[in-house]
């Protein structure tokens, strides 16, 4: 499998690494959107989040928080949005699962999470519910 994360995780290929633990490696975004854009990278090879070991999610997000520890303290930054980008239609270009973390400073222009997308359903709330719930009992 030719996969660039695999290659990044697994040292044959350079990165900018800031942080690494037996879960996960956190490296320095090519094309930040801010400074201090960061990916947290599985060592494991798993695509989304819904292929990776549940015994193993628990590392993979406390990685996650120590990286925005690690950010928070040395770039000083307000705060972070914190994503992924699951599947190709939400703009996954690299298939193995990665989660953003991107320091946000007052006056950055950016806005929240709810800016990605805006197509929200004409089903009501309650039609969503049981959609969801019904299938899942």
């Amino acid at each position: 499998m030719d996969c660039l994360f695999c290659d990044i995780t697994n040292k044959k290929r350079s990165a900018h690494i800031i942080y690494e633990d037996g879960a996960a490696i956190s490296v320095l975004d090519v094309m930040p959107r801010a400074q201090g854009h960061a990916l947290v990278l599985p060592k494991k090879h798993v695509e989304t989040i819904l292929d990776i070991p549940d015994a193993d999610m628990g590392g993979l997000w406390m990685s996650v928080k120590k990286t925005t520890e690690l950010l928070k303290r040395t770039l000083s930054c307000d705060g972070f949005t914190i994503g992924i980008n699951h599947g190709k239609v939400s703009g996954q270009a690299v298939e193995h699962l990665h989660i953003h973390i991107i320091p946000r400073f007052h006056g950055d222009g950016g806005g929240s999470i709810h800016g990605v997308v805006n197509a929200p359903s004409s089903l009501s709330l309650d039609e969503v519910e049981q959609k969801i719930i019904g299938v899942s009992r």
